[in-house]
C-alpha cells in the first residue's frame, strides 16, 4: 500500500497539464475549506471550484471498478465508505458556496478540463 501515492499520479498530472494548457491557473492539493479536513485535487480559490480526481478502484467507478479477490468484504467496506465520504465532501463544500467537479481517472484529461473550464465561466476554443 506504500507505493500508492496521495497525490501527483499519473492521471492527476495529465488532467493538470490539460486544465494548464487551456490557460487556467489553479492550486493543488490544498483544502478549500479550511475547517473541513478533506483536501481537493485541484482548486480555483477565487472561482470557489474544486476539482476531485477519483481513482477507478478506490472510489468505485460504475464501469471499471473491480471486485478484490483476496479480503472481499474489506474491500467492498473501504470503497462503500469512501463513496459515502465523497458524497458528504461534496456537500460540504456546497454547503459552504464551493462547487464540485469529480473526474474519474479513467476519462480522458482534455475532455475533463474542458468541463472544469466550461463550470469556470471561461471559453472553450474549438479546433478550426
Amino acid at each position: 500500500m506504500r507505493s500508492n501515492k496521495g497525490r501527483d499520479t499519473k492521471p492527476e498530472l495529465a488532467l493538470r497539464r490539460a486544465v494548464h494548457a487551456l490557460g487556467l491557473r489553479y492550486r493543488v492539493a490544498i483544502r478549500p475549506v479550511k475547517s473541513v479536513r478533506r483536501t481537493a485535487d485541484i482548486v480555483f480559490t477565487k472561482a470557489k471550484v474544486a476539482v476531485f480526481l477519483d481513482g477507478c478502484f478506490w472510489h468505485g467507478c460504475p464501469l471499471h471498478h473491480t471486485v478484490a479477490v483476496t479480503n472481499a468484504g474489506f474491500w467492498a467496506e473501504k470503497v462503500r465508505r469512501t463513496r459515502e465520504r465523497d458524497a458528504e465532501t461534496d456537500q460540504l463544500l456546497k454547503e459552504a458556496g464551493w462547487r464540485v467537479l469529480r473526474v474519474w481517472e479513467h476519462e480522458d484529461p482534455a475532455d475533463a478540463a474542458k468541463r472544469v473550464a466550461i463550470l469556470l465561466g471561461r471559453a472553450v476554443e474549438r479546433p478550426s
